[in-house]
Formats: structure tokens, sequence, C-alpha cells
């Protein structure tokens, strides 16, 4: 009992502690009240609704932010090993009696590097667009969405392809989904594993110089011709990649061998959380 008592001694003890503030807080109320109806109607209401759309943006800002895409687009001339390069990604297997896709290849993966190394894994969805030029329209419906995109070149067969794959990769890097997103791009010279092999570096120059004689002819089309959203580089000086208002960068790679290593560290950097 006696306990019982002193809980309730501490109780009221308490109770008239918080009295003070109990009236504090009445007051402050009050005075708000007051203030409010003070403020003409309109103003109140313009006031709100500011309030009220700054916080739905800021909501649309976060959940924009957590909506991050996770596609990564595999591309490139017929030939260049895309294929390969999709089934290693996807499961690690060759596959060495792949043809000529018709239709986009699609799964959802977890990078096999993801389990060997400490970092949190997040699922890929990787989208393999075949090389034919008839069937390349089918890239613009995944630009929208794609978090990165992987352009395939055969190494090997490099210099006899060098203009066709230069011009598909101009028609990628001047496309308004993909410069406006400032999608990453990888050019992937795959079959390094051959000998006779170009380097990436010989690939990536070559490719440069390609292109721009292409800004330089395209340039001079009439006005009418608008193929192109963007124009490329810098006016005046030759062109690099460096250049481009998203990252270009240029790896090497085996689909058949498995060297797919550095492939791997670009998808991981376009989609990690």
């Amino acid at each position: 009992m006696e306990g019982l008592e002193q809980w309730k001694d501490q109780l009221e003890q308490l109770k008239s502690q918080m009295e003070p503030w109990k009236n504090q807080l009445e007051k402050c109320l009050h005075e708000a009240i007051e203030y409010l109806n003070q403020i003409p109607p309109v103003q109140l209401y313009a006031a709100i609704a500011v309030l009220l759309i700054s916080t739905l943006l800021l909501l649309s800002i976060r959940l924009f932010k957590r909506a991050k895409s996770n596609t990564i687009i595999l591309t490139g001339l017929s030939g260049s090993g895309k294929t390969v390069l999709f089934y290693q990604l996807r499961d690690g297997s060759v596959h060495q009696g792949t043809i000529t896709s018709m239709e986009p290849n699609e799964s959802t993966i977890v990078l096999n590097s993801d389990s060997n190394k400490k970092r949190k894994s997040k699922p890929v969805h990787i989208v393999d667009i075949p090389g034919h030029s008839r069937l390349r329209p089918k890239l613009d419906e995944f630009l929208p969405r794609a978090a990165g995109i992987v352009f395939v070149v055969d190494s090997l067969e490099f210099l006899p392809n060098c203009r066709l794959a230069s011009e598909y990769l101009y028609d990628i890097l001047t496309k308004a989904s993909v410069v406006k997103k400032k999608i990453p791009v990888l050019i992937c010279c795959n079959k390094n594993d051959k000998v006779t092999a170009h380097t990436k570096e010989f690939i990536r120059k070559q490719m440069e110089k390609e292109i721009d004689k292409l800004r330089a002819s395209r340039s001079a089309i009439s006005a009418a011709d608008i193929s192109n959203d963007f124009t490329l580089g810098v006016p005046e000086e030759p062109f690099t990649f460096s250049q481009c208002r998203n990252k270009v960068t240029v790896a090497e790679s085996s689909g058949l061998t498995g060297e797919v290593g550095q492939v791997e560290q670009f998808i991981w950097e376009c989609v990690k959380p």
C-alpha cells in the first residue's frame, strides 16, 4: 500500500509540473488560431495549396529515385556475339549453336559475380536486341526504361564492319531518349580471346574517326532530314567519345570463354542501389 501511495504522490507531482506547460501550450494554440483568423481566406488557401504541392513533389521525387530502372540492353551488328554474351551473363553457359535472333531475348538475372563479392545483389533485366537492320526499331521499345546499353562489337571482324557499326552507334548516341537520360553506353569488344582480335583502344580510335566522318556528312544533309535528335561532339574539333553527353566507355570480353567481368562491372554500376 505504501508503494501505491508513493506512486500516487509522484503522479500528482508530475501533473503539477506539467500544468505550466499545458497552460503555455493552450496559450500558443489560442494565439495561432487568432493569427489564422486574421489571414484572408485566399492567402490561407494559397499557402495550404503550396504546402500540399511541395509535399507531393517531394514524395514523387522519392518514389522516382526508388524506381530506378534495372534494364540493360545488349545491341550491335548481327554476328557480334550478343546472344552468346546474353547466355553467358544469364547462366554462365556457352550456347555455341546460337543463330541470329529474330526477336529480343529477355531474362531477369542476378549477376554471377555478385555471389562471389561482398556487394548487394540486385535482379537485372537483360534484353538482347536483334542486330539485323530491319529489326533494330525494336530497340526504341526498350530505350525509355534502359539503365545502360552494351554495344557489342566483333573485335575479330571489326575492320570490314567498322563503318556499319559506327553508323549504328551514332544513331544510338544521338537519340533523344539516350541523351536526355544520359544513359551510359559500354562499347564491348567481344571475341578478344582470338589471337587476331583487335584491341579495344584500336577499336575506340577507329570508331571515333568514323563517327567524325559521319558527323560531317550528316550535318551537310538538308535540315529536312531529322532522323537524329541530337548532334555529337564539339564543332570544329575531332570527335571523341568523351564529348558525349552520356558516359561512353570501352571494354573487352569473350562470351565463349566466359571473360565477361568488365561487362558485369558496367552492368552493376548502372543498376546498383
